[in-house]
């Protein structure tokens, strides 16, 4: 399967989507579809497709964010610095699309590894366990919990 970014998937894109994907912002804390959303399988790029995150790194940081350890596959995710807001963070986007998807923290739970990929629902699309095999990411069952 390939991923990559294309103009037909940012034109069917929302404009919340386009904003935070396009044009790196941020949606209001606790506004998102996958803040307090916990069903197993994975969150892929809204635009590219690529995997991005699985249920099983996923926690509830109480940050208005959907929150997660660890990327499913670590080269989908680019981290970069970001200088902005008077902030040195650390910006996570997507490899293959280039979608902003939030920024990650070091003050995330030391049993998952210490990390917090804090991540606008608005770059993401879930895709449940049992649809995973028919849309082509049956190699990542192995990193879904059980329902």
């Amino acid at each position: 399967m390939t991923y990559q970014k294309t103009p037909e998937a940012v034109s069917r894109l929302t404009p919340e989507q386009f904003r935070v994907t396009q044009r790196s912002g941020t949606e209001r804390p606790f506004s998102g579809e996958y803040d307090d959303h916990f069903a197993p399988g994975i969150y892929v790029d809204i635009v590219s497709g690529e995997p991005l995150f699985a249920s099983s790194a996923k926690f509830s940081s109480g940050c208005g964010w959907p929150s997660f350890s660890k990327p499913i596959v670590a080269e989908n995710v680019n981290e970069l610095r970001d200088t902005t807001h008077g902030m040195i963070r650390t910006e996570v986007r997507s490899a293959h699309g280039d979608s902003h998807l939030g920024h990650v923290f070091p003050d995330g739970p030391r049993d998952m590894g210490g990390l917090r990929y804090c991540i606008n629902s608005a770059s993401l699309r879930f895709v449940p366990k049992d649809e995973m095999e028919a849309e082509g990411y049956g190699a990542f069952l192995d990193q879904v919990e059980e329902s």
